[in-house]
């Protein structure tokens, strides 16, 4: 069955337009955006496979390739949902720009969407200026983190070059399990020593999860 042959009713468009977009399900409003289905199959019954396939949350991660493993997802409209969720990811990144920092919550929820590859630890350090506020964000290392492969150089060249008063330093563990390891623990203590020296304070090493985070700060281990 077409879209066009549903019940006014109950179509996506219909209900958009009186009940508003809250009133969809994640596979309507995909529906919405990619707009024609197969001769075969209908666009909505095509996004409540890939949806229910994959799961919405692991949609945003897929490439074209994996995205048009579902029959009636071609090249255009693989194009469309990645277009869909680059968007979103710039509009999270807009509206933290310049975000101000208080809590390690404050820091995962600034971090969402700019780790590259989940799959892999991404070491980042954070910039801030005297009200706390982000100004830069660098990417230090790619891998496991370790403390005699981690220089401090590598952390504080660019804080010292862009005048930060103090940094965060972030990574992410692919496992999900925040506890920080020895290694972590070893270039924390590390870069808290180096930090001082250099009148450039280390605030927190927040490790994050998928859901969850770990602040060195909030533990009590950067006192």
């Amino acid at each position: 069955m077409k879209i066009h042959d549903l019940d006014p009713d109950d179509r996506p468009s219909e209900r958009f337009l009186h009940a508003g977009p809250s009133a969809l399900s994640s596979a309507e409003l995909l529906a919405l955006i990619l707009k024609t289905g197969t001769p075969g199959k209908n666009i909505l019954e095509t996004c409540n496979e890939l949806i229910g396939r994959y799961g919405l949350d692991n949609l945003a991660e897929l490439s074209i390739g994996e995205l048009q493993e579902t029959d009636g997802i071609g090249p255009a409209k693989a194009m469309q949902i990645k277009a869909v969720f680059e968007l979103h990811k710039r509009l999270h990144f807009k509206r933290n720009s310049g975000k101000r920092i208080r809590t390690a919550k404050d820091v995962f929820d600034y971090m969402h969407g700019r780790v590259p590859d989940e799959k892999k630890e991404h070491l980042f350090a954070l910039h801030l200026n005297t009200k706390n506020q982000v100004t830069r964000n660098d990417l230090i290392s790619v891998g496991t983190l370790n403390a005699s492969l981690i220089h401090p150089r590598e952390i504080f060249k660019s804080a010292i070059r862009e005048s930060a008063h103090a940094i965060i330093l972030v990574h992410n563990h692919p496992s999900g399990d925040t506890e920080p390891s020895r290694s972590d623990r070893q270039v924390t203590a590390l870069l808290k020593q180096a930090g001082t020296i250099m009148q450039i304070e280390l605030l927190d090493h927040v490790i994050t999860g998928k859901d969850n985070w770990f602040s060195f700060r909030e533990q009590g281990l950067l006192d």
